[in-house]
């Protein structure tokens, strides 16, 4: 007996067509969605910053069976290698955009791309199948227009929710960065090295600030073993892409060429960054009134008028009714 004879046709067998691809697009998407998110904790990222200080060269290492994820990764990469989606100025620009979000695994391009090939058309598939349960009577072009539509979100959906996690990692690491540079001047002025600064920093804000500590942790990481300590402090630029991050990495370049004292840079720049985050404070509470005029004249206008001219209106009504 064929698989075709046991489904059911008509409106009814698309329906559960229907079902199946949309519940298994979803099972990929929760599946590849926690293999791309960093499930680490604090104390994991802190081991594994020990743990790339002690091995700074990866070699990759074959041992045990692979795991499920592994398997599924594998098959991705080879998957992409043969498409020949692997190399060109776009890989290299995703892997710039996960690298700013914080998603460093070695897995994680692979993911990426995967995403950028299978979820447009899992998600074109899902509306073109799904949309006539909900409009039976809808014409062929609507429902290849909604197709679509499923299919462009599904190709800029990855490149948003990362471009969003970079945005969300630069906010934090630009919120906490004024009190690292104080514990930078108390390390400075207690007598220790850059070397030794950038180490220490990291793992005491690791509670506060762990993506500002996951950054700092691999410029020292960079210091210990690049032949070239500016390329360590300039890849710190890289990564984050902030303004806040290029002046310290200036202010601590110039230091390292002039041997100017730390100390009083860095308390400058931490002053400086400080007046700065009250400025944008300020500016926010500055658009408040603006920002609230809309809302007031929306929900809170309207419902003055029924409280105020409610009354009166019920009044004419019930005369004009006598009458």
């Amino acid at each position: 007996m064929s698989i075709a004879g046991i489904l059911p046709t008509g409106i009814a067998g698309e329906t559960v067509v229907a079902l199946i691809v949309g519940v298994a697009n979803f099972g990929a998407l929760m599946a590849l969605y926690r293999a791309l998110s960093p499930n680490s904790s604090i104390g994991e990222r802190a081991r594994a910053h020990v743990k790339r200080r002690k091995e700074p060269s990866p070699t990759l290492i074959g041992s045990g069976r692979a795991t499920p994820r592994q398997k599924s990764v594998s098959f991705m990469r080879r998957l992409l290698e043969r498409l020949k989606l692997t190399r060109g100025e776009e890989v290299r620009k995703a892997s710039e955009l996960l690298s700013k979000a914080g998603w460093r695994s070695p897995d994680a391009l692979t993911i990426f791309l995967s995403l950028r090939l299978a979820l447009p058309l899992g998600l074109g598939l899902t509306a073109y199948l799904l949309i006539p349960t909900f409009q039976p009577h809808i014409s062929a072009l609507m429902r290849a227009t909604v197709a679509m539509m499923g299919m462009a979100a599904g190709a800029f959906a990855p490149t948003y929710l990362v471009k969003r996690a970079c945005k969300k990692r630069l906010r934090l690491i630009q919120q906490a960065l004024p009190d690292t540079l104080d514990l930078f001047v108390i390390c400075s002025e207690a007598g220790l090295g850059l070397d030794t600064a950038i180490s220490r920093v990291a793992r005491e804000i690791i509670p506060n600030a762990p993506e500002l500590a996951d950054e700092l942790g691999l410029t020292a990481i960079e210091l210990g073993f690049l032949p070239n300590r500016r390329d360590a402090l300039i890849n710190l630029t890289k990564r984050t892409d902030s303004p806040s991050i290029r002046g310290l990495v200036n202010t601590l370049i110039q230091t390292e060429r002039y041997g100017t004292p730390l100390a009083q840079s860095l308390r400058m720049l931490a002053s400086e960054f400080r007046h700065t985050r009250m400025m944008k404070a300020e500016e926010k509470a500055a658009r408040l009134p603006a920002t609230l005029t809309v809302p007031m004249i929306v929900f809170i206008l309207p419902t003055l008028f029924v409280v105020l001219i409610g009354p009166a209106i019920i009044q004419v009504l019930t005369a004009m009714h006598h009458h």
